[in-house]
């Protein structure tokens, strides 16, 4: 049948597109009934045209926008993550499109080969691909090289990122997440407003001047165990985030920690943005771009208080397990770990009781 014939149903009222950022190109995706539409953002050319069925739990993406060759590689995995994030709950899917770039798609994962010799796609293997979600991801491991930091033995680190390292469209918020490295000039006095903040200063105690935060700051884009980072939800600050190497931190003497383990400590600065629909966005987000940018972290480690019950709740429900409580000089913390394997394989970028959120709000 030609693509002339295909009948495209009109959306219902809720439906909302979702925005994906395949290798650096912004595409909006909009479900038509079963017909998935896919227009690239500031692209001249006409939405391409896909077809998107579940059949007896089976998955199936088609494109079928015939009059136009075959789609590039941005477009086939905007179509993927569209895909996924319209089902939640799927593990695979079945793929019957021409592909472009099949030797590097199978090479990378983003593609497999069923036993027929069909194309299939696993969300496991997709949504470990860097490339969608970090505007610039290596391509390649970071060498090892170990040094002495402290006394502790541990791989050299690569340099500090800059900019947008990690951004993700949040269907059920309708808004783009994304994390971005500290700018002292330019975020300096936001933070010493959220460091001063009551809720903030019970559980951070740094309060102070605008001169102790900017040596706070400092310190941290000198330490190269430790990234800044400012959450934002369509470019509004609303938290902080220090993401850290655990090997050389002062995590490391209270567990067998491995030389590409992560940890991160947060702040949500704007009491606006706190609660749960937001929790459910930037946790495991932020665990997400933790496991992409570099492929060798097993596990993310945190260490909340060991009476920060609300805290500690939200954690296992983005798949964090509760190991033991220890003391700290300064607290009597928690430790929790969250294991690479079980993030992927459970697919915990959407926690499990924000899924049916995610469906029924916005479809996609």
């Amino acid at each position: 049948m030609g693509i002339q014939h295909e009948q495209i149903q009109e959306p219902s009222a809720h439906v909302t597109p979702l925005k994906s950022r395949p290798d650096g190109a912004l595409y909006v995706a909009t479900l038509y009934g079963n017909t998935l539409l896919l227009q690239i953002v500031d692209g001249e050319e006409n939405p391409s045209r896909w077809k998107l069925t579940q059949q007896s739990g089976q998955l199936k993406l088609e494109w079928i926008d015939t009059h136009s060759g075959m789609p590039d590689t941005a477009e086939l995995l905007a179509a993927l993550e569209a895909a996924f994030t319209r089902y939640p709950n799927q593990h695979q899917l079945n793929l019957v499109t021409p592909v472009g770039q099949a030797d590097e798609l199978l090479q990378s994962g983003v593609l497999l080969r069923s036993g027929n010799n069909h194309l299939i796609a696993r969300s496991e293997l997709f949504w470990q691909q860097a490339r969608i979600w970090l505007p610039s991801p290596l391509p390649y491991a970071f060498p090892s090289s170990y040094v002495f930091s402290q006394g502790r033995r541990h791989p050299l680190r690569p340099p500090k990122p800059a900019g947008i390292v990690y951004q993700r469209y949040i269907p059920w918020l309708d808004r783009t997440l994304s994390f971005r490295a500290v700018n002292i000039e330019y975020d300096l006095e936001r933070f010493n407003r959220w460091m001063n903040d009551p809720v903030v200063a019970h559980s951070w105690g740094e309060q102070g001047d605008l001169a102790k935060h900017q040596t706070y700051l400092e310190g941290i884009a000198a330490d190269p165990h430790t990234i800044g980072l400012i959450g934002c939800f369509d470019d509004e600050a609303f938290g902080y985030f220090e993401v850290y190497w655990a090997k050389e931190d002062r995590i490391a003497p209270f567990y067998d920690a491995d030389d590409f383990d992560r940890g991160w400590h947060v702040l949500i600065g704007e009491p606006h943005f706190r609660g749960k629909p937001f929790v459910t966005a930037w946790m495991p987000s932020l665990s997400h771009y933790l496991f992409l940018d570099d492929c060798r972290t097993r596990r993310i480690v945190i260490e909340p208080r060991s009476d920060n019950y609300k805290m500690i709740r939200n954690l296992v429900k983005c798949g964090y397990a509760n190991l033991k409580e220890f003391d700290f000089p300064h607290k009597r913390a928690m430790l929790s770990i969250l294991l690479r394997e079980r993030f992927f394989v459970e697919q915990l970028w959407v926690p499990r009781d924000a899924v049916a959120m995610s469906i029924s709000a916005t479809p996609l």
